[in-house]
């Protein structure tokens, strides 16, 4: 029978009978790389199937630990210019976010701001009563009834006006034109810069009790209605309201994630027979869940923060029972009646409810594969 061909040159005086595998390697080039061959790492001898997390994991931090072996003044001397452009906002972070915190001092005494010539004094001269204030508030009803009206709006609001900036910047995305784009874009960027009293006044002439719709309703022989006043449809309408004025502002951040998408996503998908509902649920969706879940944590975080001076502006109308939330009853309590350390116990309660929040939102957020504010 004849034998089969050795693929390659026969070297001279090579046995024609041996195989590829009793061949040594060739005169005319280096041997070949047989860890490379087995797909281990060169770098350190390992096999990348076998790699632990923690071995990747050390390697990657092994650039920052070299950083943190050079002296603090060769960094300084070397960041000057970054510390210097942010040396302004952080001065104002700590003027206005960080020093007032040592104002809640006041929670725990029986605050008296005439007991002094100066806030400071006042401070001193106070008496202590340790977590009086906090008790106070377990047992208050008014207290409670402002956290469940604050809960209920945030709900309302998050599951009706959070996904109307993503489905706003899905159809600005679908836009061929770019000048139907940016008119689209400028007519809903512009009730973000109107003032809460300026959108309350015009919803109040659209379906208050002597508005468009109920003079309409009128004239066709029904009977007039006032949705600016009903105490049931309060937390519709505030959701309302921010819909229209801040709606198109949060389309920003979406747009300027979509914007990141390279166009060879959608023409690759397109190419494979995806139809548009399948590019957008398999392209852009996946591109905006990293921001969707960023925003959505930080909106968690601001569940206790529903909106002071819009519904400050509509508590007369609709009574406190609907309208009353947390900032205005500190507000009230605080600065109408003077009781500053209780207005202090609540604010703290607050704070650190939505701490919570935002801490659980995060923990959600790494659960499903997402970064969230910061990393695991």
């Amino acid at each position: 029978m004849p034998q089969s061909k050795v693929a390659g040159p026969e070297r001279a005086g090579g046995d024609s009978k041996k195989g590829p595998a009793e061949d040594g390697p060739p005169e005319d080039g280096p041997p070949e790389d047989t860890d490379r061959g087995r797909g281990t790492d060169t770098d350190t001898g390992t096999d990348p199937s076998t790699d632990s997390g923690a071995d990747s994991a050390r390697r990657a931090s092994a650039p920052s630990r070299a950083s943190e072996g050079v002296p603090w003044r060769i960094r300084l001397r070397r960041d000057r210019t970054l510390i210097l452009m942010t040396l302004p906002a952080v001065l104002l972070v700590l003027v206005f976010n960080y020093v007032p915190l040592l104002g809640n001092v006041v929670a725990f005494q029986d605050y008296d701001p005439y007991l002094g010539g100066d806030a400071w004094q006042a401070i001193r001269e106070s008496p202590w009563v340790g977590a009086e204030h906090f008790g106070r508030m377990v047992e208050d009803r008014l207290f409670w009834q402002a956290l469940g009206n604050t809960l209920t709006i945030f709900l309302v609001q998050l599951t009706l006006f959070f996904p109307v900036p993503i489905l706003l910047a899905l159809l600005i995305n679908s836009f061929v034109r770019p000048r139907v784009r940016a008119v689209a874009q400028a007519v809903l960027y512009l009730p973000h810069f109107f003032s809460w009293v300026l959108v309350i006044t015009i919803f109040q002439q659209m379906f208050g009790g002597a508005g468009m719709l109920s003079q309409t309703l009128r004239e066709h022989g029904y009977e007039g209605i006032d949705l600016m006043t009903d105490p049931g449809l309060f937390k519709f309408l505030v959701t309302f309201e921010m819909v229209w004025k801040d709606a198109g502002w949060g389309v920003i951040v979406f747009l300027a994630a979509l914007s990141a998408v390279s166009p060879d996503l959608y023409e690759a998908a397109a190419m494979d027979g995806a139809s548009r509902w399948r590019r957008m649920w398999h392209v852009t969706l996946p591109a905006l869940r990293p921001v969707v879940a960023l925003l959505l944590v930080l909106q968690v975080g601001n569940a206790l923060t529903v909106g002071f001076e819009q519904i400050l502006l509509q508590r007369t109308a609709v009574g406190s029972t609907a309208a009353e939330v947390l900032d205005t009853y500190v507000w009230n309590v605080g600065i109408q009646f003077g009781d500053f350390s209780y207005a202090a116990a609540v604010g703290i309660v607050k704070g650190i409810i939505g701490l919570g929040l935002v801490l659980a939102a995060n923990k959600v957020a790494h659960m499903m594969g997402e970064q969230g504010v910061y990393k695991r």
